[in-house]
This record gives structure tokens, sequence and C-alpha cells, in this order.
């Protein structure tokens, strides 16, 4: 077997949002992304903004860049439009952040099922991403919902669940196998690091060394279990998703307190570092 590696950059994550400080079109931040390496690019549409991605096909062809997508469907329907989105962007992978939260994990079985069944007419893998303010909000909902849903697989932003239970370390034994759980059931990981109160830290601040340690150690085991689960060739997507504001600190001037570019290629040599330990086998394909 030859499995590959691909590290995709958010392209939500190239915003600066600095106050009077216009953006840059989408298609100079593709530009950069692809100048820097990465093997694409990830966009997030919802239903309303699927014109302005399309028009986005262009560059990624011009740029050869590979397409990831959050989709993030608003009701269970929505999300056939943004799969057929990601047919014609050619993309690798969707993740789903749905929209629609019943308070019951038993609810959530139905719509689960019925998008995996949507999955089914795609030629990429459809995941579910553990994200707050989504189906799949909490960590405990998921793991109810990960027993009642054996064909589920995830794309796993742990960040959301650190934040969510306020998670302390060092791990205890119950939380340590409760993330194994989660790991063991996710076919792609995203990279951002955050401690038990804040969705997304600084990388190099010595105060938060054991949180990008944890995490480091997260992604290992994840990709080491991935590699583990596969039974032919295939390739794992890694998506580096350093937030704008307020996802990044800010101080009083609205400016942030370290450079998100610089940390996601630092997450990016990480996972490059890890894989070529997990699996030296193969070569990198980003």
């Amino acid at each position: 077997m030859s499995h590959s590696l691909e590290v995709y950059q958010s392209l939500w994550g190239m915003e600066q949002r600095i106050p009077r400080v216009a953006e840059d079109p989408p298609e100079i931040h593709l530009e950069r992304i692809a100048e820097a390496g990465y093997a694409g690019a990830c966009i997030d549409p919802n239903v309303s903004e699927i014109a302005d991605c399309q028009k986005l096909r262009p560059a990624f062809d011009a740029l050869h860049l590979k397409c990831m997508v959050n989709a993030f469907p608003h009701d269970v329907a929505s999300l056939e439009p943004l799969l057929n989105l990601a047919g014609e962007m050619g993309a690798t992978q969707v993740n789903v952040i749905g929209g629609v939260m019943p308070l019951n994990p038993v609810d959530a079985i139905p719509i689960v099922n019925t998008w995996l069944t949507m999955a089914e007419d795609y030629p990429f893998p459809v995941l579910l991403e553990t994200h707050r303010n989504g189906t799949l909000n909490d960590l405990f909902f998921t793991l109810e919902v990960l027993a009642a849903a054996p064909a589920l697989r995830l794309c796993a932003d742990l960040s959301h669940f650190v934040v969510d239970r306020e998670l302390q370390l060092p791990l205890n034994q119950t939380d340590s196998d409760y993330f194994a759980t989660i790991l063991e059931r996710s076919d792609s990981f995203q990279g951002r690091i955050s401690s038990n109160q804040q969705i997304q830290i600084p990388l190099g601040f010595p105060q938060h060394t054991a949180w990008v340690e944890q995490y480091r150690s997260w992604w290992e085991a994840g990709i080491s279990g991935w590699c583990d689960r596969q039974s032919e060739d295939a390739t794992l997507r890694f998506l580096v998703e350093l937030g704008p504001p307020p996802y990044a600190i800010t101080d009083g001037n609205q400016r942030e307190l370290s450079d998100r570019w610089l940390e996601g290629l630092t997450i990016r040599q990480w996972v490059e570092a890890i894989w070529a330990e997990v699996y030296p086998a193969t070569t990198t394909a980003c």
C-alpha cells in the first residue's frame, strides 16, 4: 500500500480583519497558498455563498490547487446543493458543520443518516466535523451519536471539544478515552490549538506549551490510527485552520498577538514530521 498526506490551508483563515484595512481578494489569498506549497485550499460556504465559490474555480485550476469544502447546511435538505458545489469544484473532501442541532442525540440519528445517504451519490468522502454551534456541538452528544451511527466518520477539530468541556491537563483516563474514541472515528484532522478557555491560542507563548504538546500528541495518535485502518491506497487530508479575529486573540488596538500565517506553516511542518515518522515509506503530497 502507498498512502499520502495532503495539507490544506483554510481560505477563511487567510482573512486579516484589521479595522479600516481592506481585505485582499480571495484570488490573492489562493496565490499565496499555492506559492507556499500547500496541496489545496478549503472554502466554507453556506447555500447563499455558492455563486461566490463557483467564481473561484478558475483560480483553483490555474494554480493547481485542490479544493476542500467545509459545508454549512442550515437545514437537512440544503446539504445537497453544497455537495453539488463540491462536485463542480472538483473537491477532494467535504466536512459538514450542520446547522441542525437537536437537543437529544437520538433525534440527530435520522439527520446524520439522511446526510450519509446523500453522500453516497458523490465521489468524495463526506465527514461530519466536530464543531461548536453545529450538529456535533458537544463531546458527550457526539459520543452518543457515534455509538448509534456506526457508519459515521468524522473530521476532527478537537479545539471545540477542549473548550466545550473545559478540559483539564494532564488528561485523566476517562477524558483520554473519550478523545481516543473521537480520533478512532476520524478520517481527517484540522490544525488549530486551543486551551480549555480560548478557542485559538498563540503557539509560541510559554504558558501554552502544555496545550501545544497535547495537540501534537493527539495528531500523532490520529494519524497513526488512520494509517493502521487503511486496507488500500489512501490519502489523509489535514486542514490548517487558524481563524481570523475573533478566533485569533487581539490587543486593545484590535491587532493579533501572533502571526497566524507563520503559525500555520509551523503546524504544517509538525504534521509533515509526524507523517514521516508514522509512515516513512511515502512522500508528502503538499
